[in-house]
């Protein structure tokens, strides 16, 4: 399958917003951009099978997922990195900006699901990505940015620039409670 370059119109945003010094550290071979609207059919969920338990809930629903996230403007910044080659997604990784009452309304860059296809491990493409959503994060005025990893991952996130400050907690839903979002 060719190599396609989607749209301006096809994007969850502005391909500006990714600091042009992370998409030159890239070979030749790989494109970073932000997520497309037909990234579903490119792997955009198979790459994240390497962090957890991925349900495909086909297309129609991605992209309105995909539509909902782009509602919400100067908030939901997913990435890409595509093979040329093959044109599959091989690393992904999302920054959602929250907005607060905190620090004269300031606002956290929360970055989310940091994957890497398992056949492209090792080749600092996870480095890329979060260089590229810290940029974002702080270009967007976000006084800190924050993520939650597992203790085995804290020496990858050290290097990224990042410190260990104070704990995660987390309660889940029961499953019989646990829906797809309302929109």
């Amino acid at each position: 399958m060719p190599f396609t370059v989607d749209s301006e119109l096809d994007l969850l945003f502005p391909t500006d917003q990714i600091p042009v010094e992370v998409r030159k550290q890239l070979p030749q071979e790989l494109h970073l951009r932000p997520l497309a609207s037909t990234d579903h059919k490119r792997g955009h969920l198979k790459v994240l099978e390497v962090l957890t338990v991925v349900t495909d809930p086909g297309e129609h629903a991605w992209r309105a997922q995909f539509e909902a996230l782009r509602a919400a403007p100067c908030t939901y910044y997913g990435i890409v990195i595509v093979d040329k080659a093959s044109d599959r997604i091989v690393a992904v990784g999302t920054l959602f900006v929250e907005r607060k009452f905190l620090r004269g309304l300031g606002c956290v860059g929360h970055i989310e699901d940091i994957a890497v296809d398992a056949s492209q491990q090792g080749k600092k493409l996870g480095l890329r990505i979060i260089h590229a959503l810290t940029g974002i994060s702080e270009n967007s005025g976000c006084y800190k940015t924050i993520l939650n990893c597992s203790d085995k991952n804290i020496p990858f996130y050290e290097k990224c620039g990042f410190e260990k400050k104070e704990n995660e907690m987390a309660k889940y839903a029961p499953t019989d409670r646990a829906q797809t979002p309302r929109l």
